[in-house]
């Protein structure tokens, strides 16, 4: 496919909207998978995406007999190392606009504000959850439930040292103090340096797997620290503190995301761009790989329709043939020989050996596909007249009798029947039928066996099916 054929593929407003949800993807698991500190798995995954598109690109069969053969594999392997990030992925996907939280006058972030600093010039160790869309009931675990009205001397008795709670956080959820003495998940990456302890490490993990902001206080240091999708940063003043936590509120309030500063914006529309132009040459690549032109033998069974009155087909024929079949790659793709069948008609056949050449018209061809070769590509058909006639029943013996015995005399029980068959030529042995097989080894007596009669397509009963055939065997030792 030429560049200007692609682009103009491209132009389509289907592919376009296919384009841009592939970038859509790609944008929101970049950044899912950055802040929960597993990114750079994600490049590995776009490496050997990239191996396999260039694979397909240049048909190096090698690496995609490899591909095809562990791609269901790898696909299950992913799904369970991934199932926490996957679902994070989903999780933010479907996220909606919610009023969270409402603090008028900025009443309890300042309680917030003053009661963090007021723990760290202490130096006491405190954790304050501040959730954002997602639900982080599911990274909690142990805790108290307490819904109180939020209040300074609240704070700084939940943190002090011998509160029952002191070494959990505090979760400050739809303007309350929902909880505390809630214990965080530790962050399993190594983001944070080994001086920090497991307050710090436990916000982390809560800010890797969730959209909540996290304010730490040191107990060693006497330090405070901010922790948000999967990023720790220090603020300078109070004023710094209230501003990121009026911030994280309005976010979680009026819009999925903001860009607070150019930078930011720059860095969220270099990704926007890099997505897009990752999913515009993984389209492309498909594409160009499914417009390959292939060429592949398919063998299929020769069905005969029924011949006209008086008329059947005699002697040997083909039972199936082998088609040579080209399309788009899209297309061969899609073709299984058992969707395939060639049909012959016979209504139109005379009596005698004719040659039928097989076409596309005989073939059901998907769309796309052209018939490009038959093996063999013209049959030789015989068709003969046919007339009621009688045939002589002769019973099938298999076999030999036991050693000493021999066979005195058989006999059948009806010796002819009445079929419908292809008229004798001159100088043709007389027309037979035969019986199922009849085995000779179990036989040391006089013996008598039922058995059906076996005739080719071409020979029918007249009137009715055909009878069982009684055959008396006798024998003498």
């Amino acid at each position: 496919m030429g560049t200007l054929a692609l682009i103009k593929e491209f132009l389509v407003w289907r592919n376009m909207i296919d384009v841009s949800l592939i970038a859509a993807g790609l944008f929101v698991l970049y950044r899912t998978l950055k802040r929960l500190g597993t990114w750079k798995i994600m490049a590995g995954m776009l490496v050997a995406m990239s191996i396999f598109l260039m694979a397909n690109v240049l048909n190096l069969n090698g690496i995609k007999w490899i591909y095809s053969n562990l791609s269901h594999v790898v696909l299950i392997a992913l799904i369970v190392i991934f199932q926490p990030e996957l679902r994070k992925i989903f999780e933010r996907a479907v996220s909606i606009r919610r009023s969270e939280i409402s603090d008028p006058g900025n009443v309890l972030s300042r309680i917030i504000v003053d009661g963090l600093f007021a723990l760290a010039k202490e130096y006491r160790g405190a954790i304050i959850v501040l959730p954002g869309k997602e639900n982080i009931q599911e990274s909690l675990s142990g805790g108290y439930i307490l819904k109180a009205r939020p209040s300074l001397p609240l704070l700084m008795s939940i943190f002090d040292p011998n509160s029952p709670g002191h070494d959990g956080a505090l979760v400050i959820s739809r303007g309350l103090f929902s909880q505390f003495g809630v214990r965080l998940p530790l962050s399993h990456t190594a983001k944070l340096p080994a001086e920090y302890g497991t307050r710090h490490h436990a916000a982390m993990g809560l800010a890797e797997t969730t959209d909540a902001l996290v304010c730490v206080v040191s107990e060693e240091r006497g330090q405070l620290s901010l922790f948000h999708k999967g990023e720790m940063w220090k603020p300078a003043s109070k004023e710094e503190l209230q501003t990121a936590i009026l911030s994280h509120w309005k976010d979680n309030s009026s819009y999925l995301f903001e860009l607070k500063d150019g930078h930011s914006r720059l860095s969220v529309f270099r990704q926007m761009a890099i997505s897009f132009a990752l999913a515009v040459v993984f389209w492309s690549t498909i594409i160009v790989a499914q417009g390959e032109w292939v060429e592949r033998p398919v063998t299929v069974p020769v069905e005969y329709s029924a011949s006209g009155p008086n008329l059947a087909l005699v002697g040997a024929r083909e039972k199936e043939v082998q088609l040579v079949l080209g399309g788009t790659k899209s297309h061969m793709d899609g073709v299984a020989s058992a969707d395939l069948g060639l049909k012959i008609d016979l209504s139109q056949f005379k009596p005698g050996t004719q040659t039928y050449f097989i076409t596309s018209e005989n073939v059901n061809l998907p769309k796309g596909v052209k018939l490009l070769e038959v093996i063999p590509s013209k049959l030789e058909l015989t068709l003969a007249s046919i007339a009621e006639q009688w045939a002589t029943v002769v019973p099938q013996l298999v076999g030999s009798l036991p050693s000493g015995f021999k066979i005195r005399s058989v006999d059948v029980l009806p010796q002819k029947v009445r079929v419908s068959a292809p008229t004798p030529e001159k100088g043709e042995r007389a027309l037979t039928v035969t019986t199922t097989p009849i085995y000779l080894e179990s036989i040391n007596e006089n013996t008598r066996v039922l058995c059906k009669i076996i005739t080719p397509q071409t020979i029918q009963p007249v009137g009715k099916p055909w009878p069982d055939v009684e055959v008396n065997i006798k024998v003498k030792h």
